[in-house]
């Protein structure tokens, strides 16, 4: 290969009018997928056809969480607690995307977000390492999905973004970061670690910098720590032109210098940006790169490419494609239901279908396509989704009457006319279901909100439909935590939907009739207010922490200065969460046992066991997710208050009663020090298991 072809082959492009020759020059590596088969087939039939070397071009598109079927939003996925499903859910992706030619995913999305303000948490698998581990080595599972004879027949996933992007100040989408190097280590690396154990044959840069420095140049944490100590031998691509951006950043002055850095730093490819293309060559003869660099960068694009096949069977057979196959349907219909979280149910739910004659259908989402499908939504089509409004009436039939009222003018732009009829239909209906949140333009990238309450005049809306004496059940469909405090006061039940995909209205319908029980779990903390930002449940103790039983002192309506302590907390607002991380609701009621450990000492190389009774005393089978905290009580650096060391999904018919088992490693007791060093310190740690973050934690265990 000349340095050109090398070069080339480092190079990732959005396709334009010059692509094609730049093809036939062997100066492309990588082009993206644009939903035109016919080009894409051309530009890789250029590449192995017409350029002096023949290598496949590596074609990459965002499937982010659905390809033509389209599962819920990450975050959705990330509420089922089920890696097992979300790797099913990314085995169809990965499906039907290859089928049509896409080699390449930039997916899952691995960064820990602290801000509901964040609008890319919705692509996130929420605020804990554990949980984001699980289910983001799920992901690559998935889209890396191996044949009988082990090769690679899905598409390459890329973890992303490397790293500590969720931690972007003020929630504003590709803002500074700063963070300590023990919590960069303990919280915002470790996904990113078990991405690249479970396989990841690629790995995407942040846009944002840490600590001063941005992601993309970052030599220490790219080079350094991913490639070198964790060994990582896949491809490192930067974001969108996130190479130049270091122009913008202020970090170097020109495209040259971007280029130096970047490479430098370790990222073997660029995305869109042109810097490698017009600067490498020129750098490595002036000896600031070296040409082994560049040698070791086209090796690892090189390996990729060889790994899925592309040198044996370079082109896809559209024709073949099986987009919306009745098993993908499937897969979709039940991610969707496990991924909707029941928060309040004062015995609105499930409703008793043969006891209805009227169903009064209120809210903006409740016929929206493509609202439903969620952000990053390139090759889903709205007229393939199945709305909550036309899941419920064919479930109803025609005995029930459903009263649909749109409500999209009264919740978005105040018109009153629409809100009175929806407050007639609620007063002549046997239930309200009332179906709220943000459109798919909301949340994603680029898209923080200063506020988390529901748009426009929603929270008017609901207050209107609370004053009518018919029950009130809301189904929020959002793809962050909403500030829905109010709004849970003021109906009987609460069910988060999220956005759930193509089929989220027949999953919805399959809730709220109550043919199964919900089962989701919040993998994120819902604040009360969006003054409480950043909140998430495994935050360091303070020197001065909140009585539980704080409240604001109140006088007459008003703050008073009576009694307000010197404790971590607001003078206006209470310190806790609307709902704690793993927080959810089902049809029945569980009851857990004490914990009892297989050793109440542990020591180097020992594995122990925590085992709890767990019983279904409701009155409906249904599905616990049993999980386990573990608290640190003295470390040599301020440790979490509590921290997720294992989760068991567990159904149970009524009145059955199973003991689930946790296996708990030495090593996972262990934690990253001020210097890098991981240690796992002797002394008391407490544990517990139960259904959310907010359990305490009984049973002590001594570590030496």
């Amino acid at each position: 290969m000349t340095r050109e072809e090398k070069i080339g082959q480092v190079c990732q492009v959005f396709p334009g009018e010059e692509t094609a020759e730049a093809i036939r020059q062997g100066r492309v590596g990588s082009v993206f997928y644009t939903a035109d088969d016919d080009a894409t087939r051309e530009f890789q039939r250029i590449a192995v056809e017409e350029s002096r070397l023949g290598i496949p071009l590596i074609v990459a598109r965002d499937v982010i969480h659905g390809f033509r079927t389209m599962f819920p939003i990450p975050i959705g996925q990330a509420s089922s607690w089920n890696p097992d499903l979300v790797e099913r859910a990314a085995r169809v992706a990965a499906d039907e995307s290859r089928r049509v030619g896409v080699h390449w995913t930039f997916a899952p999305m691995v960064d820990i977000p602290r801000d509901a303000r964040w609008g890319r948490i919705a692509e996130s698998c929420g605020e804990d390492p554990l949980l984001a581990s699980r289910l983001g080595a799920a992901m690559i599972r998935g889209f890396q999905y191996r044949g009988p004879d082990g090769a690679v027949q899905g598409v390459a996933a890329c973890p992303k973004h490397f790293v500590a992007y969720g931690l972007a100040e003020g929630g504003r989408d590709y803002n500074r970061v700063m963070v300590s190097r023990n919590e960069l280590r303990n919280t915002f690396l470790a996904p990113f670690k078990a991405s690249v154990d479970a396989g990841a044959m690629t790995l995407m840069t942040a846009f944002n910098t840490v600590n001063g420095v941005p992601a993309s140049g970052h030599r220490r944490l790219v080079r350094d720590v991913l490639k070198s100590e964790w060994g990582f031998d896949g491809i490192v691509v930067s974001d969108w032109a996130s190479i130049t951006e270091m122009i913008d950043h202020g970090y170097v002055a020109d495209e040259r210098e971007a280029a130096a850095a970047a490479f430098a730093a370790g990222v073997d490819m660029e995305m869109v940006s042109t810097s490698y293309d017009a600067h490498l060559s020129e750098l490595i003869d002036q000896g600031r790169l070296s040409a082994a660099t560049l040698d070791d960068a086209v090796r690892r694009v090189l390996t990729v490419k060889l790994k899925l096949g592309l040198f044996d069977a370079p082109y896809a057979d559209a024709s073949r494609a099986e987009l919306l196959a009745a098993g993908h349907r499937q897969t979709a219909l039940q991610l969707a239901r496990e991924s909707m979280v029941l928060l309040k149910n004062d015995g609105a739910l499930p409703l008793a279908a043969e006891s209805l004659k009227t169903v009064a259908v209120i809210g903006p989402f409740a016929e929206a396509p493509r609202d439903q499908l969620g952000c990053w939504t390139l090759d889903g089509r709205a007229e393939d989704s199945v709305t909550p409004l036309a899941a419920l009436r064919d479930a109803l039939g025609d005995d029930v009457e459903v009263q649909h009222v749109p409500c999209k003018q009264g919740a978005y732009h105040g018109d009153e006319t629409e809100v009175a009829a929806a407050v007639a239909a609620a007063r002549t209906a046997d239930v309200a279901l009332v179906f709220l949140g943000e459109g798919w333009d909301l949340s994603g990238e680029a898209r923080s909100r200063s506020s988390l309450n529901l748009p426009g005049k929603q929270r008017q809306l609901v207050a209107a439909l609370a004053e009518v004496d018919t029950p009130l059940v809301l189904v929020v469909s959002a793809g962050r935590p909403l500030t829905i405090g109010p709004e849970v006061q003021q109906s009987d039940a609460v069910l988060y939907a999220w956005q759930g995909g193509t089929l989220a209205g027949p999953a919805l319908a399959d809730l709220l009739l109550g043919r199964i029980s919900p089962s989701g779990r919040l993998p994120v903390t819902f604040p009360k207010t969006a003054g409480q930002v950043p909140l998430y449940y495994n935050h360091p103790n303070t020197g001065r922490p909140s009585p539980a039983d704080y409240q604001p002192p109140m006088r007459n309506g008003q703050i008073t200065s009576d009694g307000i302590g010197y404790h971590s907390h607001y003078v206006d607002s209470d310190p806790f969460p609307l709902f704690p991380f793993g927080f959810g609701l089902t049809y029945s009621d569980f009851e857990y046992g004490e914990p009892e450990l297989s050793a109440t000492q542990l020591a180097a190389g020992d594995i122990l066991v925590v085992r709890v009774r767990l019983r279904n005393v409701g009155s409906r089978e249904a599905t616990e997710v049993a999980q386990l905290y573990v608290c640190d009580s003295v470390g040599s650096v301020v440790r979490p208050v509590k921290e997720l060391k294992g989760f068991q999904r567990v159904t149970l018919a009524p009145g059955e009663e199973t003991m689930v088992d946790f296996a708990l490693p030495y090593a996972a007791l262990g934690f990253y020090d001020e210097a890098e060093g991981f240690h796992v310190e002797s002394g008391e740690f407490r544990l517990g298991v139960g259904g959310d973050s907010s359990i305490e934690l009984p049973v002590s265990l001594v570590v030496q």
